[in-house]
């Protein structure tokens, strides 16, 4: 996975899935006929909408260079015909673009729609372009809005919430995407696509459970991974390290975060039954940050002494935010997950002082869109201030954005597959929110075996934020998926390459929730086989 603020010299995206999985599935009509020309359709309008334009390029293929911060290039694209749709919804003077690319030859008879990252609506090219080089038509729309840290769009003239705009982000112009899409699909073609799916992390991930829950009919298949659902509730938690480390008035270095994080790994890797470097179950990690006070950690050449406060810090990142009470609001940083992404720091100026760097993400939700002042300083929030604005978020965007509506019957009865992988160690979005959201699917809808024929969700330990797309681990979940919807083969495990402590490459059949990996007792750690699933009480 690419890392988006690497580029921009400060941290981890919050979803930089620019290397989507490619479904291994034989394709299913390789031998359909060329379009006959790449000229733009006739269109009916989504509902609610207008159509400005349609503009249709054929493409050469070849190099394709994804746009904006998280760039990316895909090679060998065979040739395509681009079709973009223009979208007006009246009144709103918001103008939303949805590009379909159709591959000249070898179209697999899918569809296949992809959401985006962070701020951005959409894909940047990188998935369109291998979505088409595995034979898939795909679509993809920018709502509207812009970039994955552009967030001009968000206030009006007025300084106030652009709501057309939100509203766009969150939900409808991803609907009118699929519309849009298969529209373009059935005209160029001269049929419709035989299955369609949705594919995104992180951003792309909320996009899909959204499908899943208010437009139930859009997809047979979505995946949707390391989702940003709870969004309202996550986008505050995640600026809780910074205002513990403002607060507290204590800065740990990255090389100091690290010598934690290390430190709770080892503690608790052996608790699947092997060190193996991965911690598969970290809910059951127990790790004490105190235990490394007086530790020396040397950082660029000079040696640093664990503190107390040090370690009250990290203690507070990982048990999450609370209020002034001490009631729990939100899951913290999940142990084993890098610590600097969300409580990055400067380095340390003329006068040895350093200061907190947030994650622009929730800095700019909670800057833009609760205080509705761009320029607010986040470094200035007291914990009593940081409790009123989980409420007011709440309060606020949990029915625009939330994301998180546990009734799933419509899309069980539409005959829709959901599958989900969330990393144990992502440190964007913490994973138990996931998992609670799963809980209350379970508990509303008849337990986990009926929820596990229609949705099925699997943790990948060891695994940061949208980290098996690529280079930081791999597992190919549009695979599994297109097994599922069009075999009717649920997958019981997916098989997966993950990246353990030492930087290993080791082989896990990633299982099921709520079951977890467990070793057999003899063979080789870094072998899927001397694996098995079992339920945590089995521990």
């Amino acid at each position: 996975m690419r890392r988006l603020l690497t580029v921009l010299a400060a941290g981890v995206p919050l979803a930089a899935a620019v290397c989507l999985p490619a479904a291994s599935a034989a394709p299913r009509n390789s031998s359909a006929s060329a379009p006959l020309g790449c000229s733009a359709p006739a269109l009916k309008a989504p509902a609610g909408t207008e159509v400005e334009s349609v503009a249709a390029v054929r493409r050469a293929g070849g190099t394709v260079h994804g746009t904006g911060i998280l760039g990316g290039t895909v090679t060998g694209v065979p040739a395509y015909c681009e079709v973009t749709v223009t979208l007006t919804h009246p009144g709103d003077g918001d103008h939303a673009q949805v590009r379909t690319w159709l591959p000249a030859s070898g179209w697999n008879g899918r569809f296949q729609a992809l959401g985006g990252s962070a701020y951005a609506a959409g894909d940047n090219g990188v998935g369109m372009a291998t979505a088409v080089k595995n034979g898939y038509a795909a679509t993809t729309t920018d709502a509207g809005v812009g970039d994955v840290l552009d967030i001009n769009w968000a206030l009006n003239g007025q300084g106030q919430v652009n709501t057309a705009l939100l509203k766009n982000f969150a939900s409808r112009s991803q609907h009118e995407a699929a519309v849009v899409g298969k529209q373009v699909v059935d005209v160029v073609y001269g049929k419709a696509a035989s299955y369609s799916y949705f594919t995104g992390c992180s951003t792309g991930g909320r996009q899909g459970y959204m499908e899943a829950q208010r437009y139930p009919d859009d997809y047979d298949g979505i995946l949707a991974d390391a989702p940003a659902i709870n969004w309202d509730e996550f986008e505050v938690a995640t600026l809780w390290p910074q205002v513990v480390m403002n607060n507290e008035k204590t800065y740990p270095s990255s090389c100091e975060f690290k010598a934690f994080t290390d430190a709770a790994v080892k503690a608790c890797d052996s608790l699947d039954g092997v060190k193996d470097g991965l911690v598969d179950d970290v809910q059951r990690c127990d790790f004490d940050p105190r235990g490394l006070i007086g530790t020396k950690v040397v950082c660029n050449g000079k040696e640093l002494t664990i503190t107390a406060a040090d370690a009250a810090v990290v203690r507070g990142i990982w048990d999450g935010p609370r209020t002034a009470s001490g009631k729990k609001l939100w899951p913290g940083v999940p142990v084993g997950a890098d610590l600097s992404g969300l409580a990055g720091t400067t380095e340390p100026d003329a006068n040895g002082d350093v200061k907190g760097v947030p994650f622009q993400v929730p800095a700019y939700w909670v800057a833009t869109w609760l205080k509705k002042q761009p320029s607010f300083d986040v470094s200035t929030i007291t914990y009593s201030q940081f409790t009123q604005l989980f409420k007011q978020s709440e309060a606020e965007y949990d029915k625009v954005i939330g994301t998180d509506d546990p009734d799933l019957s419509a899309f069980r009865e539409s005959g829709g597959k959901l599958l989900t992988w969330h990393g144990q160690a992502d440190e964007y979005i913490p994973t138990q929110g996931t998992v609670e959201y799963r809980k209350q699917v379970e508990r509303g809808m008849g337990g986990t075996k009926r929820v596990d024929d229609f949705y099925r969700l699997v943790l990948a330990p060891g695994t940061n934020h949208c980290g098996l797309n690529g280079n930081d681990g791999s597992a190919d979940g549009l695979a599994a998926l297109t097994t599922w919807v069009e075999h009717g083969e649920a997958p019981k495990t997916l098989p997966a390459t993950l990246i353990n402590a030492s930087g290993q490459n080791v082989g896990r059949d990633l299982c099921g929730y709520p079951q977890v990996s467990r070793y057999k007792g003899h063979g080789d750690p870094a072998a899927a086989s001397s694996f098995r699933c079992v339920s945590p009480s089995r521990y």
